[in-house]
């Protein structure tokens, strides 16, 4: 790991070693392969640096003055688990190797070794340490945020506004229409207005309004009573009755027959529903969220879909940009589903290569947030690499170069506003520019310091001032 890049993340090695000479020699030959080292003479010594939230690594020799390198590891293992520990002897006991790797530790190495097979094996399990904590680090900044933004991930001025409108609709009665891509996340809009709402407390009822098949959609719909046909043993609660008090999504809005449209348009006018074999209309207080990939006035003007179903949709509406129109959303959304594919798996998270980022932020991505979350899946479990040819066909036409520079730029930009929580000094420490320049550049590229800000600390008035 390049000395530049052990120094912005404060990774640190503790070098445990009895022997003056040997801890001396082996200290500066860390040092000098970039590295910073605290070189203790012994396992008490030790432990004094060692304490929670401790970020580095750890090599130690098994043969201590006070407690050997097992003890050592154990202890280590108390504070922080996913600390590397490496352990080094010169007695060549094979045992005492196996016994040390299946207590956990990283790696064993026999004196005499070369020097550089300990830089090597330092530089390895220094960057395992700090793929762990940049993946801690990620779950804390997801577990810090509340509400929405913990739920619709990302910092574009598209994803801002569709929280901003969704924030604004969820308590009001007002039914909604969404309108994006596959694989945009409808449902999870859908869900955000249920859950932000004084609704939430009653059920969120989705229907696929292109799943049910004819035959039942009454039955599934409205439901039945007992004896309305052959297999209807019992009464039967139908969807929208079952929203009462709640939400009802109708997702697929569009492939509805039209023969349909105008039972459900009832529904919807009246909010009374009547159950198959039943001449009674039973009251139902419900809000309607409806979801569409196509521009349902075309069809209307085509006589494809009920015009008047659509004007009583067509109440509110919440676009959902497509993932091309905002690629700054990319890096944060991969690495957050990387992270979470790495969980489900029981898989050792990823550090995305920066060729691969640069492919993943230049693809087209027709299958939108759903596409990146399979590709993401599929990094984890193996089965793609930086060159695989799916990413490849993902591509659209070279981007000028002016164009790629301002992508990596804002993205750059925006990274370092998480990692840093907002604080101005770290953020143009990290990027190595100035504060004016950081701002004019923000400023350039549309970034709005709001949804960092949030998680500022003291250093929060540096940006007020800037801006």
């Amino acid at each position: 790991m390049p000395r530049a890049k052990l120094a912005q993340e404060g990774l640190k090695i503790v070098f445990v070693e009895d022997d003056p000479s040997v801890r001396i020699n082996l200290a500066e030959s860390l040092e000098l392969s970039g590295f910073e080292v605290y070189a203790c003479a012994s396992a008490e010594q030790a432990m004094r640096v060692l304490k929670p939230g401790y970020f580095g690594i750890v090599i130690s020799d098994v043969r201590l003055p006070d407690r050997d390198g097992l003890q050592l590891m154990q202890d280590i293992a108390g504070i922080d688990a996913a600390i590397p520990v490496i352990l080094v002897t010169g007695h060549g006991d094979i045992s005492l190797a196996v016994q040390a790797m299946r207590m956990g530790a990283y790696d064993f190495i026999e004196k005499p070794f070369p020097t550089e097979r300990l830089i090597e094996t330092a530089r390895r399990a220094m960057e395992k340490r700090a793929l762990h904590l940049e993946v801690e680090g990620l779950r804390r900044q997801l577990t810090d945020k509340q509400g929405i933004k913990s739920v619709l991930l990302g910092h574009s001025a598209a994803i801002h506004e569709v929280r901003r409108t969704i924030l604004n609709l969820a308590d009001t009665s007002a039914d909604v229409l969404i309108i994006g891509e596959t694989g945009t996340g409808k449902e999870l809009v859908a869900r955000c207005l249920h859950d932000h709402s004084r609704r939430s407390k009653g059920n969120f009822v989705a229907i696929n309004c292109g799943g049910i098949p004819e035959t039942l959609f009454e039955s599934e719909i409205f439901g039945h009573e007992a004896g309305a046909f052959t297999t209807a043993s019992k009464r039967r609660i139908g969807k929208i009755e079952h929203a009462n008090g709640g939400t009802l999504m109708l997702d697929e809005i569009e492939s509805l027959p039209l023969a349909f449209q105008v039972k459900l348009l009832r529904a919807l006018q009246e909010r009374k529903v009547e159950r198959l074999g039943s001449n009674e209309e039973v009251g139902v207080d419900f809000r309607v969220v409806a979801a569409t990939k196509v521009d349902l006035l075309k069809l209307s003007n085509q006589g494809k879909f009920r015009s008047d179903l659509y004007y009583r949709l067509n109440v509110a509406v919440v676009h959902l940009p497509p993932l091309r129109e905002r690629r700054e959303d990319i890096p944060g959304l991969f690495e957050y589903f990387v992270m979470c594919a790495a969980t489900r798996y029981g898989r050792d998270a990823i550090t995305v290569p920066e060729p691969m980022m640069r492919q993943l932020m230049a693809s087209e991505w027709p299958g939108n947030v759903r596409e990146l979350r399979n590709v993401a899946d599929r990094l984890v479990l193996g089965l793609l690499s930086a060159d695989d040819d799916v990413l490849a066909q993902r591509a659209r036409p070279p981007l000028t170069l002016p164009l790629q520079i301002d992508m990596v730029e804002k993205a750059l930009i925006e990274q370092a506003l998480r990692q840093h929580k907002g604080r101005a000094q770290q953020v143009t420490d990290a990027l190595g520019i100035a504060k004016k320049t950081l701002y004019d550049k923000m400023n350039r590229h549309g970034i709005k310091i709001d949804s960092f800000r949030s998680h500022a600390g003291e250093d929060d008035g540096q940006f007020e001032e800037m801006a």
